[in-house]
């Protein structure tokens, strides 16, 4: 005779929190990468260039037409 085994009862999933003085740090960290990589992709070049020669720009040629940045 087969015998009936009610699931186990779930409890409804709780999000872990997650402090914002955890979260701060790394947003700042990315905040401040992003503009360190939009200032090289659209503003490198010309009388603010921090490097010297076409370097920068050769390697992020293409990333500036992408963004709409004009560079020649």
């Amino acid at each position: 005779m087969a015998q009936h085994v009610a699931p186990p009862a779930s409890t409804p999933a709780v999000p872990a929190r997650l402090p914002l003085k955890d979260i701060a740090p790394w947003a700042v960290f990315f905040g401040v990468l992003m503009l360190v990589l939009l200032y090289f992709v659209g503003a490198e070049q010309g009388a603010t260039a921090v490097v010297s020669g076409e370097d920068v720009h050769e390697w992020v040629h293409d990333a500036r037409h992408l963004l709409g940045f004009p560079c020649h």
